[in-house]
Formats: C-alpha cells, sequence, structure tokens
C-alpha cells in the first residue's frame, strides 16, 4: 500500500487583479513599464490585459508540472482562493489529467497579499486505495507569545510578541490511506526579500523563519508527544524559503559555467531536520542534482537552491528508505542554467523567463503506508 504525495509553488494561483503596481512602480510588470501610462484607468486597463494574456500559457504549464508529479495528494502554495483553485482544475488540470483532485482544503493565512497553502487529494490512490479525510487545522492564529519564540532579534525586525508566528500557515491535515493514518503539515515560510540594512535579504528575516520553524516542531511534538512523535506517520510539505546548501554558479556560456556546492552554517532547515527530527529525502539525491529554484540578480549573484521540502518523521523514513524523491523541472525557463547532465525537455510554450509553469520546481515521493 502507498501513497503519492508532492509539494509545489505554484506561484500566485490568482482569480483578482493586483494594480499595486500603479502607485509603486517597483511592482509593475517590466512590459507595462515599457510604456506610457497616462492614468490609473490606462493602467488598469493594460495590467488585466497582460494578466490575462499571461496567465493562459502559464496555468498550461502549471498543470502539466503537477501532472508529470502523479500525485495523489499535492500540497500547494501561493494560491488565492478556493475559487481560484476550482478554476484551475476545472479549466486546465481536468483537461490534462482528466479525474482530478475533487478534494480541497485551505483556510485564510496570513499573507499580505492574500496567498495561502492548499491540500488537494484524489478520493483513491493510483492502486485503488481509498483517502479518507479525517480533520484540518489551522494554526494561523499563533503568536510569538503563545509559543515564548519572541527573541531580541525578532523584535529588530519589527515583530511584536503578540504578532502572529506563520507568515502564512501551519496547516495541519490528517488522512487516512487504506485505514493507515498520515498527518500533513503543509506550510510556506516567509520570504528572504531584497537586501537591507547591511544585510542579504536571508539574514534579515532569518529570526522569522527560524521562529516559523521551531512553531512547527512544537505543533507536532504537542501533537504526537515529544517522546513519541518519531514513532508516528507524519510528513511536512512546502516552501521554506530557505536553503541549508547551494549550488553557486560561476562562469558564462563561452567560457563555460562552474558549479560549487556550498553548505550554509545558518538555516531554519536545520531546525527540522536537527537531532533527526526529520529527514528531508531530497538530501538522498546527489549533491548538485537537489534545487528546486534557480536564483539570479545577474551575473554577479546565481545560484540554484533547495527552496522546497518533503520532510519525513523518523518513522516514514525508515520505512521509506529505499525511496528517491522526484524533481520536476521541465516548466523551469529556459534561462535556468543547469549542471552538467541534468538538463530536460521544456514543455511546450516555456519561454526564456516567462511563461514558465513556476520559478519553483515540483517535488514527489511515493511513500509505502505500512
Amino acid at each position: 500500500m502507498s501513497v503519492r504525495i508532492a509539494t509545489f509553488n505554484i506561484e500566485n494561483l490568482m482569480n483578482r487583479f493586483d494594480f499595486g503596481g500603479y502607485r509603486n512602480e517597483l511592482w509593475r510588470d517590466r512590459a507595462v513599464a515599457m510604456f506610457n501610462v497616462e492614468n490609473e484607468a490606462e493602467y488598469r486597463e493594460l495590467e488585466r490585459a497582460r494578466t490575462i494574456a499571461h496567465t493562459d500559457d502559464t496555468r498550461q504549464l502549471s498543470a502539466l508540472a503537477i501532472a508529470r508529479t502523479r500525485a495523489d495528494i499535492l500540497c500547494l502554495q501561493e494560491v488565492d482562493n478556493l475559487e481560484s483553485l476550482k478554476a484551475f482544475e476545472y479549466g486546465y488540470l481536468f483537461k490534462m489529467m482528466g479525474q482530478g483532485y475533487r478534494h480541497k482544503y485551505m483556510t485564510a493565512g496570513n499573507d499580505s497579499r492574500g496567498i495561502d497553502v492548499a491540500v488537494l487529494m484524489r478520493e483513491e490512490t493510483r492502486h485503488g486505495e481509498p483517502i479518507e479525510f479525517v480533520r484540518m487545522t489551522s494554526h494561523a492564529h499563533v503568536t510569538y507569545d503563545d509559543f515564548g519564540l519572541h527573541t531580541p532579534e525578532l523584535a529588530d525586525t519589527g515583530n511584536a510578541g503578540n504578532e502572529r508566528i506563520f507568515r502564512r500557515d501551519c496547516l495541519e491535515v490528517d488522512v487516512r490511506i487504506g485505514g493507515r493514518p498520515l498527518t500533513i503539515y503543509a506550510l510556506h515560510f516567509k520570504s528572504m526579500g531584497s537586501p537591507r540594512n547591511g544585510l542579504t535579504g536571508r539574514e534579515a528575516t532569518m529570526p522569522i523563519r527560524i521562529a516559523e520553524a521551531k512553531a512547527t516542531r512544537r505543533i507536532i511534538e504537542e501533537r504526537f508527544g515529544k517522546d513519541h512523535a518519531a514513532d508516528k506517520r507524519w510528513v511536512i510539505c512546502g516552501d521554506l524559503n530557505d536553503y541549508a546548501e547551494r549550488v553557486v554558479i560561476e562562469g558564462d556560456e563561452e567560457t563555460g559555467y562552474d558549479f560549487r556546492p556550498a553548505a550554509e552554517m545558518e538555516s531554519s532547515v536545520h531546525v527540522l531536520t536537527g537531532d533527526g527530527f526529520s529527514e528531508n529525502v531530497v538530501q538522498r539525491r546527489p549533491e548538485l542534482d537537489r534545487w528546486t529554484l534557480y536564483h539570479t540578480r545577474g551575473p554577479q549573484e546565481r545560484h540554484l537552491c533547495q527552496l522546497d521540502y518533503i520532510l519525513l518523521s523518523p518513522a516514514l523514513a525508515r520505512t521509506n528508505a529505499a525511496q528517491m524523491p522526484d524533481i520536476v523541472r521541465n516548466g523551469q525557463p529556459h534561462r535556468t542554467i543547469f549542471p552538467p547532465g541534468q538538463k530536460v525537455e521544456r514543455f511546450p510554450r516555456t519561454g526564456w523567463d516567462r511563461p514558465k509553469a513556476s520559478d519553483h520546481c515540483p517535488v514527489a515521493i511515493t511513500l509505502d503506508m505500512v
């Protein structure tokens, strides 16, 4: 008996228009920025047209990436609401996959843009085992003071003790696979942002992600008991917006690229994987082949890194020690620089920078429920 689970940051699955770029040029799409816009009404008209034209290609590619995961249970990040999710499934996923994910679970989190995490499920696994929903619990309301996690470092970021820990949510979903329990924690941690105050964006926002990771670990330990959590079936899925290692890219197309692995001393991921609390299954792949995102701010700053995670409880990791996770990179734009031997055939109509399935790659793994 097995179930296949995947996680994917689908990148702004919206059913509303964002006109914030009119008042803040930094948010304005680069295509619209090429034109002289006389007033807000004209900007809104242009932005609607651009968004609609761009969305169709993007969502076809997103659906192809999801189809390639072959997942029975799918954790998504950056979903606007259930209506956008239903429209995406009906208009795109169903056309590519037929029987889709009939059961969808999400709740409003804390994100200022309104993007949330969601969990989608089939009615049964590909092998015919029933997938039964048991319950869903949101932890979006938890504050730093509730868990005793407020620190001077958090205060320096402008976060008070009575503010909520999770920038989106830690969505806890209990299911039964063929009658056997599995708990899913769907996450989307605080993004890194841009450099500020002499720090990189990652360094400046690290205290927030560390608090999110500590809160997630506490939620799991309180649910199952600190001495018993290792023996239970649970999995953490999501975009943690942090990496414990990366692949630095140097050189250019003419002289050749060099790919240099670099470990990070500090990472919020360590909170969840330290002392064997969980296993990052992507670590089972070769060192240069663990990335789920290509980051660049120009030729002087380029790297590949893992931001998207499936973390298994020790019990699940033991019973699935031979299982290897898959990373779907066919929806990556052509500007992404692949290490030797990793290039894949892109989905049709993938562009140099866009359209693309997402800036992230889906991660999937098959889990034996024994």
